[in-house]
């Protein structure tokens, strides 16, 4: 598994190298553009197959994409942030950061909106004034904007103590949260719905800071062309919806489960999933699906009960139907082992009758699980007699839940679909995949010419599992 504290270390060596003054426009021929970024679950960050992902990675490739020249991420820890952003070796600086303190520092208009809050255990007091801080600790990681804001609180409120912790990510730092560690812990607003999947007891009552907005900087000497263009890039995507597309593969699903859902199934991961581990790692064998995607099917279909069985005769751990049963050679659908292997290989069935790009094709074939695959094609057709991209989950998620309303269905041949149903199905899988990809290890490597399903979130920087 690839660590984010490699990362940074390749990222920043390879071929950067010190430049005097603003750098030159990036050309195909000549220039790259260069990115200065840190790692972290909403900017760059690895999946499992080394790829670098992440909200601001993203963006900054298709802005690279739209000037037509390559990117190079100059990769550095937070506390090295501030002194490379006074140093101008970079086109634009994508570290979800707010504008800077220098006026001189230009930057582009609003990505997202903000605030630093106060996270704490569910059974501790909750803090609800600024004031009640007052003889506290409050834990923030090193060199980000949290840290600065509580070490500007300390100077107001006496005897809060500030702990800026340099090792491992801020989901390391919740944990310790979860596990009564620490007492509070100073994180982004965006970050708190991605950290309930893995500290189902964490609580968030009290804002450190006003709403501030999410934007590049481009330095204090930017070049007037690059800007121009990096403006022009922001103000297209959050209105042609390319903004809200990346947002929602990595935050889309995070507000679907509910503490007691996040409770339950940790608990069952300690308890069940042991039992039922090497069905699911013999099914990625064949398959080449991530034996932790095909656990998060069978958790949401059964809740990894082999015995499962639905007033319609839906059966089994992976609740397959007779037909779907019978057409992969299912004996037995109560038995765990033919059942799980024959979800996965259904999956793949229907991955292989989608030409959408990953980790949409994921998505889709995760919803036609649940539908059908008759009510899928029934909805992508939809999708396109509105307009819409039968390819692009973002858009799917709106058509699906059509196929319930009578205006739709009844020009569909395939009739009636509780597509809403199947829309939380898979931003449940999602979710459960990505608690299952921070606390267990992958399968060993497949053997050679099979195919590793392609990371459901380019790796989703909240799964990422550091030990340290």
């Amino acid at each position: 598994m690839i660590l984010i504290g490699t990362l940074f270390v390749v990222a920043a060596c390879g071929d950067y190298q010190p430049f005097g003054g603003p750098l030159p426009f990036p050309t195909p021929a000549q220039h790259d553009l260069v990115v200065l970024t840190r790692p972290g679950a909403l900017t760059y960050t690895a999946d499992e197959q080394g790829n670098a992902v992440g909200i601001e990675h993203d963006l900054a490739e298709l802005f690279a994409q739209e000037l037509g020249v390559g990117v190079r991420f100059v990769v550095v820890p937070p506390e090295q942030m501030e002194a490379e952003l006074a140093n101008g070796r970079y086109h634009l600086a994508a570290a979800w950061l707010s504008p800077h303190a220098d006026e001189g520092y230009a930057a582009t208009p609003p990505l997202f909106q903000t605030r630093d809050i106060l996270a704490q255990h569910e059974a501790s007091l909750p803090l609800t004034d600024l004031g009640q801080l007052q003889g506290k600790t409050v834990h923030a990681m090193a060199g980000t904007r949290q840290a600065a804001t509580m070490q500007r609180l300390s100077r107001q409120i006496p005897d809060l103590k500030v702990v800026e912790v340099g090792q491992g990510t801020i989901l390391d730092l919740l944990e310790s949260l979860g596990e009564r560690q620490v007492e509070y812990v100073a994180i982004d607003q965006t970050l708190e719905e991605i950290a309930n999947q893995y500290v189902p007891s964490l609580r968030t009552s009290l804002p450190l800071s006003a709403e501030q907005p999410v934007v590049w900087l481009l330095g204090p000497h930017p070049n007037a062309e690059l800007a121009a263009r990096a403006n022009a890039f922001v103000e297209r995507i959050q209105h042609d919806g390319t903004l809200a597309r990346i947002e929602e593969r990595y935050l889309g699903h995070v507000h679907r489960l509910n503490q007691a859902d996040v409770t339950k199934f940790l608990g069952q991961m300690e308890t069940t999933l042991p039992k039922l581990r090497r069905h699911f790692e013999a099914a990625e064998t064949v398959t080449g699906i991530d034996w932790r995607l095909i656990a998060a099917i069978a958790y949401q279909e059964s809740h990894w009960d082999p015995n499962a069985t639905s007033p319609t005769n839906v059966r089994g751990i992976m609740m397959l139907t007779e037909e779907t049963a019978d057409r992969l050679g299912v004996g037995n659908r109560l038995d765990p082992r033919e059942s799980i292997l024959a979800g996965a290989r259904y999956l793949n069935l229907l991955k292989e009758a989608l030409d959408a790009p990953e980790p949409d094709r994921t998505w889709l074939a995760l919803a036609g699980y649940n539908l059908g695959q008759g009510h899928l094609n029934a909805a992508r057709s939809l999708a396109r007699q509105l307009k819409a991209d039968p390819n692009a989950w973002y858009e799917m998620k709106r058509i699906l839940p059509l196929l319930a309303k009578p205006q739709y269905y009844e020009r569909l041949k395939s009739g009636r679909a509780r597509g809403g149903e199947a829309v939380i199905l898979v931003e449940n899988i999602r979710s459960y995949y990505d608690i299952l990809v921070r606390h267990e290890l992958p399968a060993r490597p497949v053997a050679p010419g099979v195919e590793r399903m392609i990371g459901m979130q380019g790796g989703s920087a909240p799964g990422l599992k550091l030990r340290h």
